[in-house]
């Protein structure tokens, strides 16, 4: 294969959408799902200020900040993996999807051991406002993380049974704008919920 062909099935097509329609419209449904969230978080915070400047501070930011660097090394595994299947290495591809899956399921078990640990300082939902919208934010970007893992799995699957090529990858690369996306929202709740007052 000449340096040329190499070079081109690292470049994506210019202008190009990664992923498909679908994604993007599941994407946008999620956006606006969190995004009325957020607004809710707001309106809450407007209306009872106190609890949100104390809420945090009852909160694990060791969880929070540790989940954190879980799904910004998710979304970096998910882009090396797209990478190497624009460059036909698809055994790397297939090694870096399973970073992102153990990544994605770390999160769920960092999440486990804060819920317990919440409810062994007796954090509840019913402690309060700040903490109902606690857990409705991160249970609703559990749902998510949970949607982004079954959709890895197939990812997998169709990437080792060599599905995938440097110039159709489309399945992978919807996964990685969902995977993305939801990391962004992430990145967005963990401000909110562990670090303002």
């Amino acid at each position: 294969m000449s340096a040329t062909t190499v070079t081109d099935l690292q470049t994506p097509i210019e202008g190009a959408i990664p992923g498909n329609k679908g994604i993007w419209a599941g994407i946008l449904s999620e956006m606006t799902e969190f995004a009325l969230l957020f607004g809710v978080y707001f309106i809450a915070k407007s209306h009872f200020p106190q609890e949100f400047r104390e809420g945090p501070l009852k909160l694990s930011l060791f969880a929070g900040t540790f989940n954190t660097v879980l799904m910004i090394s998710g979304s970096y595994f998910v882009a090396n993996a797209v990478l190497a299947i624009r460059q036909n290495r698809q055994q790397a591809s297939v090694r870096w999807l399973f970073l992102v899956l153990i990544a994605a399921c770390g999160y769920l078990i960092t999440k486990a051991f804060e819920f317990r640990w919440n409810v062994s300082h007796g954090i509840t939902g019913d402690t309060g406002i700040f903490f109902a919208v606690y857990y409705y934010l991160t249970f609703t970007h559990i749902v998510h993380v949970v949607w982004g893992i079954i959709g890895l799995l197939w990812v997998i699957v169709r990437t080792r049974s060599g599905d995938y090529s440097p110039q159709s990858h489309e399945g992978m690369e919807a996964f990685a704008s969902y995977w993305h996306a939801t990391d962004l929202v992430w990145l967005v709740i963990f401000p909110l919920l562990y670090l303002l007052r």
